[in-house]
């Protein structure tokens, strides 16, 4: 079944109605919905549509086969993206955001995710930029504003378990990555205290709120099975030197998304204006061999409401009833 995609901003998306004036469209007043309620739910945090494929894509696929709610919100439609796949070519008047909202639905439904929420807001470029100035750039939504919007979809959905970006975004300091970190962080909190955002739905305490990790060991095996096969590794010196720091990188949380490697894939190749599916970094080596190469995605357990961690974990919804 396609994911269900709703949106919270005043500009129409797909199919949805223009500024709904109620929760987010019609999965939350459908006696489906509420079935789904009482089950677990996973909710990730993104900020423009390819994060999803590249973040963490096998455990969502893994725990949607393993019957959980999957929610995707995506803070921007990606509208400053640059076109990365020179086979693709946009329509006579066609715009790179919705070209790109359409791959946001394909990749989503690769993956597994029940819905698809879209924040309303627009790319806001790098700094400097002409985009980054622009008022409706999710950078300069008001900080209130932006929150409200993740809690009415966190107090509707009722998530256990929240995914989102790390504190630390150095590497690629990209305005939406940082305040999507931003508002995932205060809304975890604001959705559970019931004199905050009262329009926005009954209180809900998410129990767990973790950070991605960037794959670092995972490239770093895919570059020494490159050379193993004898093959050209299509990650440079600096690249490398960038994945060594990374090495001794640490993780709470470990998943193994044995299986799902092509799903990772599939949501990858969606995505055709940002990933070129000849590309060697991300497809250079055959399906088989690049699908057993470390099939673990890794998160630190940044808040939870049910104690510290005894040990490192295995599943993010461990520790929750």
């Amino acid at each position: 079944m396609p994911a269900t995609l709703t949106s919270l901003g005043c500009r129409p998306r797909l199919s949805q109605p223009r500024c709904p004036s109620s929760a987010i469209g019609p999965a939350a007043k459908s006696p489906r919905f509420w079935e789904m309620s009482s089950k677990r739910c996973l909710l990730t945090v993104h900020a423009h549509p390819d994060d999803e494929a590249s973040k963490g894509p096998a455990t969502v696929a893994r725990y949607h086969a393993e019957g959980v709610h999957t929610v995707l919100v995506c803070c921007t439609g990606g509208e400053e993206g640059e076109i990365l796949n020179p086979a693709v070519v946009l329509g006579e008047g066609e715009g790179l955001g919705s070209r790109r909202e359409g791959e946001l639905a394909n990749a989503a439904a690769a993956i597994g995710y029940d819905e698809v929420v879209m924040l309303g807001y627009r790319d806001s470029g790098m700094p400097d930029s002409d985009a980054n100035k622009r008022e409706d750039a999710f950078w300069n939504a008001p900080f209130d504003e932006a929150v409200g919007r993740l809690v009415k979809v966190i107090r509707r959905t009722h998530p256990q378990v929240i995914v989102a970006y790390p504190d630390e975004q150095t590497e690629y300091p990209h305005p939406d990555h940082i305040r999507a970190h931003e508002i995932a962080v205060a809304a975890f909190e604001a959705a559970a205290d019931p004199d905050l955002y009262e329009d926005a739905g009954e209180a809900f305490e998410v129990s767990k709120l973790y950070y991605t990790v960037w794959p670092a060991l995972r490239m770093v095996k895919l570059h020494e099975k490159h050379l193993e096969l004898g093959l050209e590794s299509p990650y440079d010196e600096k690249f490398l030197e960038r994945l060594s720091r990374r090495r001794e990188e640490h993780f709470t949380t470990t998943i193994s998304v044995d299986g799902f490697g092509h799903v990772r894939d599939d949501a990858l190749r969606a995505h055709a204006t940002q990933i070129d599916p000849t590309s060697s970094f991300w497809f250079g080596l055959p399906d088989e061999v690049r699908h057993g190469v470390h099939p673990f995605d890794h998160y630190n357990l940044a808040r939870s409401r049910i104690g510290p961690l005894e040990s490192e974990e295995d599943d993010l919804f461990s520790g929750i009833s």
